[in-house]
């Protein structure tokens, strides 16, 4: 007998299968560093007292109560739904030095993942998004393309949490199809204002907004009409804002807002007139990483959620894992998560490694693309997720409303910030434009000699 003793494996808690991105499996990571891992923490920590706790009551509420959002702005917690990195000499000037003790000037893209990753493991998207989408999209093109005076009033408020937000750019008539937004900014005789006219549709968190960034024709038809414009909303003159019932994110009050002469200062303009198409492009890279992140870890609750069932629900005579069809549909689904995951991780590594212009350019086709394919392995993951819970996946309370609730937010994740088939095209249209403009930089004059 060998008197040789194996040296002990460590010891981790458990995992279940499928729960957990690899980094938080006990795994190595190529990609988070000790200040991302030590954020994780702090970040799970207050999600779990304050957020995860009561996100089914607030989303069959339908809204979140008032005091969480001057709860999560108090903590700097509304801060990392900006773009990376962070504006730090705004967020210094302020005395906003760190966020849960990471420092906002060490921040970067895996950070801002981390913070959604953690913000989505609730499975309900409503509550945060309520919250969180107009500092995400609202507030990004008053900081980047703002002009000092723009910045000056409206920026510290927004970054403390004094004010809310919203993006304002889907119509009835124009969701995706961006460049035919018909609402118009009409200057007035003087010059000194902007009347808007026009009415917005599927706005999120529009109903709490004090301000929109709002899109608007101020030139004539197609893209190089646009702009975009500050526009006050809470009791404002000409402003009428009504919720929208929908079918998923309900927390999230989806409004429809009307505009009838509403008078602004032409002073709200953000950046110039005219380049409105080209911020709210830049704007949407953003706002769809952010959607497959978040999404990606929907679908990994969902799934898991599925998983927990089946390990103890019991049918013709065993649990439901025992069943071999039940561990095909498992496997199914937990490859497209899996894969998804890889994705999104090195996604926003390269985000870390690229300018801001070099990744609008490179990422920008791409980014569409993996915002549709979150969406579709959503689908997959909630859709199974119902199948297996069986009659409870089906009932909105009870052992399955987990998974109930997360197939309503299917939808929530495949149309707004692209819907999934123009996603789709837009990938592959701007890969080939890449790809031609590559090929005229390559291609040397006619009988030149230079290699």
């Amino acid at each position: 007998m060998s008197s040789h003793t194996p040296s002990k494996l460590p010891s981790y808690p458990t995992v279940l299968p499928f729960s957990e991105p690899p980094y938080l499996s006990h795994l190595p990571t190529p990609y988070h560093k000790p200040t991302h891992l030590k954020f994780q923490k702090a970040c799970r920590a207050f999600i779990e007292e304050h957020l995860a706790p009561h996100a089914f009551e607030w989303e069959t509420a339908e809204t979140v109560p008032d005091h969480v959002f001057p709860l999560f702005a108090k903590s700097h917690m509304l801060i990392p739904n900006l773009p990376a990195p962070l504006p730090v000499k705004e967020l210094h000037a302020l005395g906003i030095k760190d966020i849960l003790g990471t420092p906002v000037a060490e921040w970067d893209y895996i950070h801002t993942a981390v913070y959604l990753d953690e913000m989505s493991r609730t499975g309900i998207s409503g509550p945060g998004s309520g919250m969180t989408a107009g500092m995400a999209f609202g507030v990004p093109p008053v900081i980047k393309f703002g002009s000092e005076q723009l910045k000056e009033r409206f920026v510290p408020d927004a970054l403390l949490g004094k004010t809310k937000w919203c993006i304002a750019i889907t119509e009835p008539g124009a969701g995706s199809d961006v460049a035919n937004i018909a609402t118009t900014a009409v200057k007035s005789e003087d010059g000194k204002h902007f009347i808007i006219n026009g009415e917005k549709k599927w706005i999120t968190n529009g109903f709490w907004a004090d301000y929109t960034t709002m899109a608007v024709r101020t030139g004539g038809p197609g893209a190089s009409g646009l702009s975009m414009v500050v526009v006050p909303l809470q009791k404002y003159p000409g402003v009428t804002m009504r919720r929208l019932k929908v079918q998923g994110q309900i927390a999230a009050g989806t409004t429809y807002i009307e505009l009838d002469d509403v008078k602004v200062p032409v002073e709200n303009l953000v950046g110039q007139e005219g380049m409105g198409m080209r911020y709210i492009m830049t704007n949407f890279n953003h706002e769809r990483l952010t959607i497959a992140v978040g999404v990606c870890r929907q679908a990994r609750v969902a799934l898991s959620s599925a998983v927990a069932y089946c390990l103890k629900r019991e049918a013709f005579g065993k649990v439901l894992m025992e069943q071999p069809v039940v561990r095909h549909r498992i496997a199914k689904v937990g490859a497209e998560v899996e894969t998804l995951q890889a994705w999104v991780d090195q996604f926003v590594y390269l985000m870390t490694q690229l300018s801001k212009e070099e990744a609008d350019v490179k990422l920008g086709g791409l980014t569409a693309l993996v915002k549709a394919k979150a969406g579709m392995v959503l689908n997959e993951c909630a859709q199974t997720a119902v199948l297996l819970f069986g009659g409870n996946g089906y009932t909105r309370t009870g052992q399955g409303e987990i998974a109930e609730k997360i197939y309503r937010d299917v939808m929530g994740a495949r149309i707004p910030g692209g819907s999934e088939d123009v996603m789709l095209d837009l990938a592959v249209r701007q890969l080939v434009k890449n790809f031609k403009n590559a090929e005229k930089v390559m291609e040397r004059p006619r009988g030149s000699s230079k290699l």
